[in-house]
């Protein structure tokens, strides 16, 4: 039904000639804005309504007093539950740090809370299938843990800015009466976040429907060739200085594996993007001095280099 209200739109309505470029790309724009934007507003609405069984007070009293490993693990856990980007994140690992959790759990958070959410799980099942975002799920916990524990490891604790680590102390949990209230959270996060992210989902089908419509897939086999092995890292530091929503990176990530990029690859450079940016790392600059900034951002890339060569090895066998 979808697909054939979007060839009305483009065939009949805007009276585009069926086979050409402009017609492609158009088709695959209205198909997958709305089909993402409906899966969204469901999803998020049921992620929010379950969300309101566990407060902000039980997520610190789950992190504090656990062991290196375990808490890394439950903290990587929380952050692939919460929706948030790589700036927005911030507050809350800088609420982690007051509550006196672990420098390295709470950096497993910071890492996985923009790596890994309903929405990008979502857009991800649309696009790629359960099997690959199942994996994507799993490998950006993993990324989020093995980041944390090597980061607590080396004892950067010194490099943490006391005096700018406040957070406002009077914010208390909400409590639920009913089911109704509950309901009604779901569809409040579900309506604010697709406020938040709908141009980011515009822009990123946008960009994806013009390399799709567009692009010949000889130009990107060119490009892949061009880089070799190092195709992996090149797309990792491409993404890491950009800065992007999830939702804005997912579908051109799927485009260029549909061009003919490795999966790895296209996943390497949208995690980069997510996980990691220029912003970010100005605004931890506030809270962490520069040597733990250069080392948390260090990790991470190697840790989403590794991770995309996995991933292309891994393609050749579920692919």
């Amino acid at each position: 039904m979808l697909e054939e209200f979007s060839n009305w739109i483009v065939l009949s309505l805007l009276n585009i000639e069926k086979g050409t470029k402009l017609e492609s790309s158009l088709n695959f724009f209205i198909y997958d804005s709305i089909k993402i934007l409906l899966l969204l507003f469901v999803m998020i609405a049921i992620v929010g309504y379950l969300r309101t069984y566990i407060s902000e007070q039980k997520i610190r009293q789950m992190l504090s007093g656990k062991r290196q490993g375990l808490g890394n693990l439950t903290a990587a856990i929380m952050g692939a539950i919460t929706p948030f980007c790589s700036c927005s994140s911030i507050p809350v690992f800088l609420s982690f740090m007051k509550a006196k959790i672990p420098l390295g759990v709470s950096f497993s958070f910071l890492v996985t809370s923009p790596l890994v959410n309903e929405y990008v799980a979502i857009i991800m099942l649309g696009f790629f299938g359960w099997k690959i975002t199942a994996l994507y799920i799993i490998s950006g916990i993993l990324i989020g843990v093995f980041s944390g524990i090597v980061i607590g490891k080396l004892g950067l604790e010194k490099y943490i800015v006391q005096d700018l680590m406040d957070t406002n102390e009077n914010n208390k949990d909400k409590i639920f009466n009913t089911q109704q209230e509950r309901i009604n959270t779901g569809l409040k996060d579900a309506t604010s976040i697709i406020k938040s992210i709908w141009l980011w989902v515009f822009v990123g089908i946008g960009i994806a429907a013009g390399i799709h419509g567009f692009i010949p897939e000889e130009t990107v086999m060119n490009l892949i060739q061009t880089g070799g092995l190092l195709a992996v890292p090149i797309a990792t530091l491409i993404g890491v200085p950009l800065y992007a929503n999830c939702a804005a990176v997912v579908p051109i990530a799927v485009v260029l594996f549909e061009k003919g990029f490795p999966l790895g690859t296209a996943l390497a450079f949208m995690m980069g993007t997510a996980a990691l940016s220029i912003p970010e790392a100005i605004i931890l600059r506030r809270a962490m001095r520069l040597p733990l900034i250069i080392a948390f951002f260090s990790i991470v890339t190697i840790a989403i280099i590794l991770t995309g060569y996995a991933f292309n090895f891994i393609a050749t066998i579920i692919v």
